[in-house]
This record gives structure tokens, C-alpha cells and sequence, in this order.
């Protein structure tokens, strides 16, 4: 990025974090992203190029490290101080967006592949049973591969998965892709879908029950709109 020629800290914080991807790439190291593929994913437009581009600067800015994975298999990145002290600032921009800009979501804004990697990031997985537990994401309103997900949570973790895992699923989850995520958001409510019938969920009454114990929404869900206050 070019140098913006002022000493002013705003400006030069603006020329090391103003460029394309930087800050959602710092938003998922801070949401425990930190090898390449979990950033694809989370990233899903970013290209293979831009992407190494971009984890070659911030190395060089000193905001990320490379390291190699405890099992010496991979390389990891994770932040550095300069890079942690960014948290309050993303959290910032994610709280403003949602109070001003959330409402102008256009149909191109919504991703599946993010939409489903969000919502396995922050599942409550210690509030699901002990046993293999499978839940299933149908979006009647996608075309393969992106109509059907799968979660299985299992060992303390959860992998999320597009091809069928032969598991029966414990929930069902049946929905269009624009009602899931303002669920998600937090610009609708479980039983405010359901009712206008946009929102199908089958399957164990117990997790049924609990689901407001393990279905963790995005954390600025309780963000309210500013505008009609404007």
C-alpha cells in the first residue's frame, strides 16, 4: 500500500492494516484460525496468492509469527503482541458495522462456506452430550455442493463436512441460506422463523431443549440496529 505521506499514527496504522483482507485475516487469527486451510475457509474468496501475499506482510509488519504445529506436520501462524492488541479495534469495526451497516447485507454478502465455519467456531461443544452428536444443515435454496452440512462433534472438537458421514443426525436443520444467517446474526429469532416457516428443526427432544446452551450466535447478535435513532 502506498505511504499516505503523513506522520500522524492514524495514517500509519491505516497504510499497515488498509489493504484488502488484512483485517479479515487478522479476524480470524483472533477467532483461533492458524493454518492455512482454516483461513480458505473462513476467507472462502480470498485466492491461494492473495492470501500467502497477505501472510507474508503481516509476518513482515510483525503482527503474525509462523510456527511449526506441535506435531511438526504444518506450519501455523499465530499473532504476535502488536497483533493481539488489534482485538479491541476488529471487535470495534465488528460493533459498529453491526449497529450501521448491518441492514445493507445485499444477497452477494452471503456465504455459505462462512456462514457454517462461524457457526462451528462458536458451538458450545462442552453443552453437547458426551457421544458422538451430528447435526445437519440443509439450505433448500442452494444447489450442490452447498445445499447439505454436516457437523459431528466428538473428542471435544467438531469437524464440519459437505459429504454425507453416514451418521444418522441427531437435529435437522432445514432452511434457506438468508433466514439462517440473520439467525445467526441475531435478526431473528428460533421460534420468529419457525413460525413464518421459513425454519424446520427434526430431531432430539433434548437437544432441542438445550440448543440455547450449545447454538451460540455471533457475538455481535446483541448488537442493536442505531439507524432508527438516526
Amino acid at each position: 500500500m502506498k505511504s499516505y505521506g503523513q506522520f500522524c499514527p492514524i495514517a500509519k496504522a491505516c497504510e499497515a492494516l488498509g489493504e484488502r483482507w488484512t483485517l479479515l485475516l487478522i479476524r480470524e487469527l483472533l477467532c483461533g484460525s492458524r493454518r492455512y486451510n482454516d483461513f480458505k475457509r473462513g476467507l472462502p474468496l480470498i485466492s491461494p496468492t492473495m492470501l500467502s501475499q497477505r501472510l507474508n506482510v503481516l509476518q513482515q509488519r510483525g503482527l503474525i509469527e509462523s510456527r511449526r504445529s506441535e506435531d511438526n506436520k504444518s506450519r501455523e501462524y499465530h499473532l504476535t503482541q502488536a497483533g493481539q492488541e488489534l482485538e479491541p479495534i476488529v471487535m470495534g469495526l465488528g460493533e459498529w458495522g453491526a449497529r450501521w451497516v448491518r441492514s445493507q447485507m445485499s444477497d452477494d454478502d452471503l456465504s455459505v462456506e462462512l456462514l457454517m465455519w462461524d457457526m462451528r467456531r462458536t458451538i458450545n461443544n462442552n453443552a453437547l452430550p458426551d457421544c458422538r452428536t451430528v447435526l445437519h444443515f440443509e439450505f433448500h435454496d442452494l444447489d450442490q455442493p452447498y445445499r447439505h452440512w454436516w457437523m459431528l462433534a466428538e473428542d471435544n472438537g467438531i469437524d464440519l463436512c459437505v459429504d454425507d458421514p453416514g451418521f444418522d443426525p441427531d437435529l435437522h436443520f432445514i432452511s434457506d441460506l438468508r433466514t439462517m444467517t440473520a439467525l445467526w446474526l441475531g435478526d431473528t429469532t428460533i421460534a420468529a422463523a419457525e413460525l413464518a416457516e421459513r425454519l424446520k428443526i427434526r430431531g432430539s427432544s433434548r437437544l432441542l431443549r438445550n440448543l440455547p446452551e450449545w447454538f451460540m450466535f455471533s457475538a455481535f447478535a446483541d448488537i442493536k440496529s442505531g439507524l432508527s435513532s438516526v
